[in-house]
């Protein structure tokens, strides 16, 4: 089972090739999640819609279209093709690795005709006589986005996907090109950590680890929403303490010579679709400018990472990690851990 995602500016082409290219890659569906932006127009209250600019900044969404192609694969087998603009790095990383984490490669593809010929096809386009209104609509929010996309391009969607230059190209031939890479086997599969997701609760350990400053690093995972703690979820018959070691050495290069103290265990409630579990977070020390100077560039596992103030880190992390690193850092002031609930000390 595998999925072919053909990425693009609107008025590229996308899905006028993709209905060629199922024609040309044997056992292969059509899966457009534009459906699913349908879908929860109906679903959701119309306050909640509201709030947003695009339907792909609603988390469900999002969520939607990794259980959907998921769901789609376990039924039909094969290759899911997929036509849809995504020029949010994070939204990208969220929705490839969650098909990552059910062991679904994603082979990704970019549509990059020449600007000019991309203005023309979107002026050009017709506007059917009864819905002159929505058609123009739909026109001018193509416009509107050749300025996101080329910012996408300059910043990581080029060295990202496979590029195919569709300005002289038909959307069969455009098919035509991409079922021979596919198949060809010379679009690699996107670099992404293949995290199972979790069936029950689990146990995860984090590091923190500070600079000279006592600032804290924060980590920005490719496989999940969010900046993070350097760590991850504990092994079976793995001692926590060193499986946070481990996970610090596997991210960011940093070797740690001695286990970590604790901080702090905090209790995280069962959030469907999670399963909640016990969150560690252990002291890994302070980094010298050297050792600081060792961190790895964002590779597979990282997108970015960066050290900040306690009053940053309130603008990154969600309220309950927030919570969790307030009080591992009043933790660290004491020299003794904290027993949390939710974020919540208790006792």
């Amino acid at each position: 089972m595998t999925v072919v995602w053909i990425n693009g500016a609107f008025g590229a082409g996308k899905t006028t090739t993709a209905q060629e290219l199922i024609e040309l890659i044997p056992n292969s569906t059509l899966f457009d999640p534009e459906v699913i932006g349908g879908a929860l127009r109906y679903l959701l209250p119309p306050k909640r819609l509201a709030e947003v600019g695009d339907f792909q900044d609603l988390p469900i969404w999002r969520r939607l279209v990794i259980d959907t192609a998921a769901a789609m694969l376990a039924e039909l087998g094969g290759t899911l093709v997929v036509p849809m603009t995504l020029l949010r790095q994070e939204y990208r990383d969220e929705i490839f690795g969650g098909l990552a984490a059910r062991r679904i490669p994603v082979s990704h593809i970019l549509l990059a005709p020449a600007e000019t010929i991309l203005r023309e096809r979107i002026a050009g386009r017709e506007v059917p006589p009864d819905a002159p209104d929505g058609e123009l609509r739909i026109r001018q929010w193509s416009f509107d986005h050749i300025e996101p996309y080329r910012a996408a391009l300059a910043s990581w969607l080029t060295a990202d996907a496979h590029p195919v230059d569709t300005s002289d190209l038909t959307p069969h031939e455009t098919a035509a090109r991409i079922a021979e890479a596919v198949n060809s086997g010379s679009v690699p599969v996107c670099d992404i950590v293949q995290t199972p997701e979790p069936t029950a609760e689990t146990l995860a350990a984090g590091v923190l680890l500070f600079d000279e400053q006592d600032r804290v690093l924060l980590v920005d995972p490719t496989y999940k929403a969010g900046w993070e703690f350097p760590g991850g979820v504990v092994e079976p018959g793995e001692a926590p303490a060193r499986a946070g070691v481990r996970e610090v050495a596997e991210e960011t290069g940093i070797h740690l010579d001695e286990v970590p103290s604790l901080l702090v265990v905090d209790w995280e409630r069962p959030s469907p679709p999670g399963f909640g579990g016990l969150r560690l977070l252990f002291d890994g020390g302070r980094l010298d400018s050297a050792e600081a100077g060792r961190l790895l560039l964002p590779g597979p596992e990282l997108r970015d990472w960066r050290f900040v103030t306690e009053e940053e880190a309130a603008d990154l992390l969600p309220p309950v990690r927030y919570e969790r690193l307030r009080w591992a850092l009043r933790a660290r002031e004491r020299g003794a851990a904290f027993y949390l609930e939710a974020g919540v000390p208790v006792g």
